[in-house]
C-alpha cells in the first residue's frame, strides 16, 4: 500500500466537521436499543438466581404460566444441546458451550445473577409478576469470588471440567485456574542476578464495569419462515448474527440483526446476552419480544473487566537500562474462560526494549459474571504494576521518570518483546512532548504531587466491508456494517469526501443490516477508523474507475486519457484534452452511460501498528478526610493521523477519565454471602463531569504507512497509563505506595494514619 500523502495536502482528513448524527441524538430522534418497539411485541423479563453458586434441583413454571397474559415461557432445558467450538467474539475467541451457558443456567448456577428462567407476556408488569412465581429448588454450593481464594490450591473448584491449559509437562495445576500463559525471553534469572538497582511489588484490582449508561436491550422475532429478526444495541451486529447462531444451532443466514443507535459499550456490548432468549421465547409465542435489562441487571448479569493479583520485579543495571523484568499475575474472568490473560502479558512489556524477561500469566474463574472486554482489554491491569514499578525505579536512582522511559523505550522498525513487528511507531516523540509540555515542569501546590506513566495497546484491522454508490444528483452516499461508536459516521465521510476530492458535506453514510452489506468484525480493538476505513477508501476508488470510465465513454476516448482529480474527471489527451466532468454530471448521466454507479469492497488489512500514549497526573489529597482530587491531567499520544481531530481528543479524554475511575473509584462489591453489593451507578461510583479538570491532550501525528490517511487506532490506549499515573501521584503525596486499586478515602486514611 502506499505510504500516506504528506499531512499538510488533505482538504477534508484533519478538519472537524459537525458530526453527522449529532442533531438526531441530542434531540431524543435517535432510536438506541431501549428506544425499539415492534408491533404485537411482548415484554421479557429473566429469573435470576440469588445464590454465588447454586445447582438447579428443579424449577416449576406452572404457576408462572398461569398468570393473565403470559404467553411464553423458557429455561436452560429450551436451549439446543451444542458442540464446544470456538467463536469471535470481538478480538478474542470464546466457547459457543460457555457462551450458553452465561446467557441461561443449565444445571447449575455460577453466580448472583444467573439466568435461570424468562419470561414473555403482554406487559411488562405481567412478566416481572410472573417471573416471580416461579419456583426453583436450589442446592447451595461453596462459593469463590476473591482472586486469591479462588487460585488458592486448596479452593473449592467451581467446575469440575476445568484443566489448566499450558502446563509444563508434569506441572500441577490450580484448581480454578483455566490458563497458564508464560511468555520468556533470554536469561531473565542471570540479568536479575546481576542488575545494579532492583523494584518489587505486589499489585491489586478489583473487577470493573464499562461504564456504559444504555443498558443492554433486544427485540427479536422467529418469523413463519424459520428466519428470525433482531434488532439491538451493539457493537458488532455480525458477530451478534454469528453468536446468536451458534446459541441457537441456527445457519446464520436464517438471521438478520439490525443495529440500533448505542449508548456506550467500551467492549461491554461486544458479546451478547438477551437476543437468543428473545429468539426462544418469540418461537414459542409466535410474536416479537423484548428485553431491556435494568440497571441492577446490567451490573448482576453482564461482564466486568478482570481484576488482577500482579508480582513484579524490575532490575537496572547502574546506567538505567532496565535489564530484567520477573512478572507473574493472575486476572480473574468471572466463572468461565477469559482471554485478558495472553493480552496482559503481551503488553506487559510491549513498550520497553528489554532483552532479558518472564511473564506468566494466569487466568482464574471465580463465582462472578463472565467477564468481558473493557477497553483494551487485560492492559490496564498489568500496566499498573508494570508503570509503577518503573516510577519506584526512577526514585530509586534519582533519575527522571521520563528520562528513564527514554532510555528503554522502543524505537521504530524494532521487533517487540513479543516478536510483533513495531513499524513507525511513536512512543519516543510522546515521552519527548510530555517532558516539553508545560504541565511537567509546572509547581505543585501544597498535597499535591505528580505521576507520569506511559503504556501501549496494539491495535488491530480485520475484515470489513464498505459500498459506496451515487445518487443521481452527485450525492456520495457510503454504506458500511460497523455501528458508531466513537465518531466512525464522520470519519468515513472525511475518507470518502478526501479520496473523491469533494466536500464533506455531499458524503452520507448509513449502518446497514447484516443482509444488506457484507461482513464487518466489531467495532471494537481500535480497528474501526483503519480497517473499514480503507473498506471506504477502496470503494470510493472503485466508483472513481467507474466514473472514469464513464466520462471516457462521454468524450469518446480511451479511459487512460482520464485522469480524477478534486470532485471531477479530466481529459489528459486528443481534441477533449483539459475538458472536465463535474462527478455531479456524470452521475446524472448514469442511466446513459451505463447504470448505477456503485462499488462493493472487502478487506482485512492486517498493516495496523501499536498505539503509544504517555500521561501526566497531578493530585490534590485532602488529609483530614483522605479524598483524593485531580488537580491536572495531561494525556499525549501517537494517533497517527487525526481523521477528525475533536473526535480523537474525545477518546484520549474519555479513557483518561475512565482511567482515573478505575484508579481512584470504581469497584466490583461483593458481601460475605457472595452477593454484589453495589449494583448501580449510586453505589458504584464512575467519575462525573464535576471530579475532573479540562483534560490537555496533546497530538503526536506519526502515520502509519500501511493506511492512505495513516490511521492508526486510538480509542484503547487511553486508558492504559492513568492507572500508574494516578497511582504514582497518591503514592507520593501520602509517602507510601499505593498498590492497591481503588485507592478510595479509607485506604489514604489508613497510610496517612501508619497503616
Amino acid at each position: 500500500m502506499n505510504a500516506p500523502e504528506p499531512k499538510g495536502s488533505f482538504k477534508q482528513v484533519g478538519t472537524r466537521p459537525i458530526r453527522p448524527d449529532g442533531v438526531e441524538k441530542v434531540t431524543g430522534k435517535a432510536i438506541f436499543g431501549t428506544d425499539y418497539k415492534a408491533a404485537n411485541m411482548l415484554h421479557g423479563a429473566i429469573v435470576r438466581c440469588p445464590h454465588p453458586h447454586a445447582r438447579i434441583k428443579s424449577i416449576d413454571t406452572s404457576k408462572a404460566e398461569a398468570v393473565p397474559g403470559v404467553k411464553a415461557v423458557v429455561t436452560g432445558a429450551d436451549f439446543p444441546a451444542i458442540d464446544d467450538v470456538m467463536v469471535r467474539t470481538g478480538e478474542v475467541a470464546s466457547s459457543t458451550l460457555d457462551l450458553a451457558i452465561n446467557i441461561m443456567a443449565k444445571d447449575t448456577a455460577y453466580y448472583d445473577g444467573h439466568a435461570v428462567a424468562a419470561i414473555a407476556a403482554l406487559t411488562r408488569q405481567a412478566a416481572i409478576e410472573a417471573a416471580r412465581l416461579i419456583e426453583v429448588d436450589y442446592e447451595v454450593l461453596p462459593h469463590v469470588i476473591d482472586i486469591n481464594d479462588a487460585f488458592a490450591a486448596d479452593a473449592p473448584k467451581i467446575k469440575e471440567s476445568i484443566e489448566t491449559a499450558g502446563l509444563a509437562e508434569g506441572e500441577e495445576g490450580r484448581p480454578n485456574a483455566s490458563l497458564k500463559f508464560p511468555s520468556v525471553k533470554g536469561d531473565p534469572d542471570a540479568a536479575m542476578a546481576g542488575a545494579a538497582h532492583k523494584v518489587s511489588g505486589h499489585y491489586s484490582l478489583k473487577p470493573v464495569h464499562q461504564g456504559y449508561i444504555e443498558p443492554h436491550a433486544a427485540v427479536a422475532t422467529w418469523k413463519a419462515d424459520g428466519k428470525l429478526d433482531i434488532w439491538c444495541s451493539s457493537q458488532g451486529a455480525f458477530d451478534v448474527r454469528g453468536l446468536t447462531a451458534g446459541v441457537l444451532h441456527l445457519d446464520i443466514g436464517s438471521i438478520r440483526v439490525m443495529p440500533l443507535e448505542i449508548g456506550g459499550g467500551f467492549g461491554g456490548k461486544t458479546t451478547i446476552y438477551l437476543e437468543p432468549v428473545a429468539a426462544l421465547l418469540s418461537k414459542k409465542s409466535g410474536r416479537p419480544v423484548r428485553f431491556v435489562m435494568t440497571r441492577e441487571e446490567v451490573f448482576r448479569a453482564t461482564g466486568p473487566a478482570a481484576g488482577g493479583e500482579i508480582d513484579i520485579t524490575l532490575g537496572a543495571d547502574a546506567d538505567g537500562n532496565i535489564v530484567a523484568a520477573d512478572i507473574e499475575f493472575q486476572y480473574s474472568s468471572g466463572a468461565f474462560a477469559g482471554a485478558d490473560t495472553w493480552a496482559g502479558v503481551m503488553h506487559s512489556v510491549n513498550h520497553y526494549a528489554i532483552e532479558n524477561f518472564k511473564v506468566v500469566g494466569w487466568n482464574v474463574l471465580c463465582n462472578m459474571p463472565k467477564h468481558a472486554a473493557y477497553r483494551a482489554p487485560g492492559a490496564p491491569q498489568i500496566n499498573f504494576a508494570v508503570e509503577s514499578a518503573v516510577n519506584d525505579l526512577a526514585d530509586k536512582m534519582g533519575m527522571d521518570p521520563i528520562d528513564l522511559r527514554l532510555k528503554n523505550a522502543v524505537k521504530p522498525g524494532a521487533t517487540g518483546p513479543m516478536g510483533n513487528q513495531l513499524g513507525e511507531i511513536g512512543l519516543v516523540e510522546c515521552l519527548e512532548a510530555a517532558k516539553a509540555h508545560p504541565h511537567y515542569s509546572a509547581p505543585l501546590g501544597p498535597n499535591q504531587a505528580r505521576g507520569v506513566a506511559c503504556g501501549s495497546w496494539m491495535n488491530y484491522g480485520g475484515p470489513s466491508t464498505a459500498a459506496v454508490s451515487l445518487a443521481d444528483d452527485g450525492s456520495v452516499l457510503v454504506t458500511e456494517g460497523n455501528p458508531d461508536i466513537g465518531g466512525s459516521r464522520a470519519s468515513m465521510a472525511l475518507m470518502a469526501a478526501e479520496t473523491f476530492g469533494i466536500p464533506y458535506e455531499k458524503v452520507s453514510v448509513t449502518i446497514a443490516d447484516t443482509s444488506s452489506i457484507g461482513y464487518s468484525m466489531v467495532t471494537g480493538g481500535s480497528r474501526t477508523t483503519y480497517a473499514t476505513g480503507i473498506a471506504v477508501i477502496e470503494a470510493s476508488k472503485g466508483v472513481i474507475e467507474i466514473l472514469r470510465d464513464r466520462a471516457a465513454k462521454m468524450w469518446e476516448c480511451d479511459v487512460s486519457e482520464v485522469e480524477w482529480g478534486e470532485g471531477e474527471a479530466i481529459c489528459t489527451g486528443g481534441e477533449n484534452k483539459g475538458k472536465t466532468f463535474p462527478l455531479t454530471e456524470i452521475a446524472a448521466k448514469a442511466g446513459a452511460t451505463g447504470g448505477p454507479i456503485a462499488f462493493e469492497n472487502g478487506v482485512n488489512p492486517l498493516q495496523h501498528l501499536p498505539g503509544y500514549g504517555v500521561h501526566i497526573c497531578d493530585v490534590e489529597v485532602d488529609k483530614e478526610t483522605g479524598n483524593v482530587s485531580i488537580a491536572r491531567y495531561t494525556a499525549v499520544q501517537d494517533v497517527g493521523k487525526a481523521i477528525h481531530p475533536s473526535y480523537v481528543e474525545g477518546q484520549m479524554q474519555g479513557g483518561a477519565v475512565q482511567g482515573i475511575g478505575w484508579a481512584l473509584n470504581e469497584a466490583y462489591i461483593y458481601n460475605k454471602d457472595g452477593r454484589l453489593d453495589n449494583a448501580g451507578f449510586l453505589d458504584y461510583r464512575i467519575p462525573v463531569a464535576s471530579d475532573m479538570p479540562m483534560i490537555d491532550t496533546v497530538m503526536v501525528e506519526k502515520a502509519n504507512p500501511g493506511h492512505p490517511y495513516g490511521v492508526k487506532g486510538v480509542g484503547e490506549v487511553p486508558i492504559v497509563p492513568p492507572l500508574a499515573a494516578v497511582g504514582t501521584a497518591v503514592s507520593r503525596a501520602v509517602g507510601k505506595p499505593m498498590r492497591s486499586l481503588p485507592i478510595t478515602p479509607d485506604k489514604v486514611q489508613a497510610s496517612l494514619n501508619g497503616g
